[in-house]
């Protein structure tokens, strides 16, 4: 695969980015980690396996895959926050045949008291900040996660004193990949959209988003190959943005 490939950097040092925005979960905080391992606590507190659930890899999987799904119909305006917390934890549950809804509120509600006091980092997340910072990058966020969730993450994470501003969905009244978050927070940062540089890992959303709203771009995710949505640069790691600041 090429990276760091698309609008030749030489163009870019001549008229050097001055804000940059950072998708959250997925690209600096290891959502994936962080969640599975909360996720397992709460698999033996309400003793699942004594509900009918016997494999703790099954069940993480299940709601991997309904938790995705209610994303997707929250960011396309079907549900709201309410039922995207809730009803991801139904789904799976009743995937396995248990269907008491006083379980499900209570285990969605301990996921969100737990999941933002998780602290794992993807490895050069830290480097990459530091030195940004010594570059004196004013640095901002632009995330689809809840505000009061997002905020408790960036503290116990340590990452807190990195960003200007904090641009959540609920914060701005939008969600990416729609133009109106991505202008929020060119606002909120005193920044136009030719000064700006968007570093996520979602195709449809961090990525094609940004295009929209006229920023180039910075696609993290080597799991996953840019197809059919060109990024401004592909990453094989964070530490990769040092070749473009």
């Amino acid at each position: 695969m090429c990276y760091l490939c698309g609008t030749n950097i030489s163009r870019r040092s001549a008229v050097p980015y001055k804000h940059i925005f950072f998708d959250l979960d997925h690209t600096l905080w290891d959502f994936e980690e962080n969640s599975r391992e909360t996720l397992e606590e709460l698999y033996g507190e309400f003793m699942l396996r004594e509900r009918g659930v016997p494999d703790f890899r099954v069940f993480h999987q299940t709601y991997v895959q309904h938790n995705e799904r209610m994303w997707e119909r929250f960011r396309k305006g079907y549900i709201n926050r309410e039922d995207l917390r809730w009803k991801r934890v139904w789904h799976t549950l009743l995937a396995f045949k248990i269907g008491d809804e006083k379980l499900v509120h209570a285990f969605s509600d301990r996921y969100l008291e737990i999941l933002p006091t998780k602290k794992h980092l993807f490895s050069d997340t830290g480097d990459l900040l530091d030195y940004l910072r010594e570059k004196r990058y004013p640095m901002h966020l632009i995330t689809n996660g809840f505000e009061h969730t997002q905020h408790l993450k960036l503290r116990h994470s340590g990452i807190d004193t990195y960003f200007t501003h904090v641009v959540t969905s609920e914060l701005a009244g939008s969600l990416k990949p729609r133009r109106e978050i991505f202008d929020y927070a060119l606002k909120r940062a005193g920044c136009s959209a030719a000064d700006a540089l968007m570093v996520g890992d979602a195709l449809e959303v961090d990525i094609l988003g940004a295009q929209n709203a006229g920023i180039d771009q910075a696609y993290f995710n080597p799991a996953i190959p840019p197809k059919g949505i060109t990024p401004t640069y592909t990453l094989a790691t964070l530490s990769d943005l040092k070749k473009i600041l």
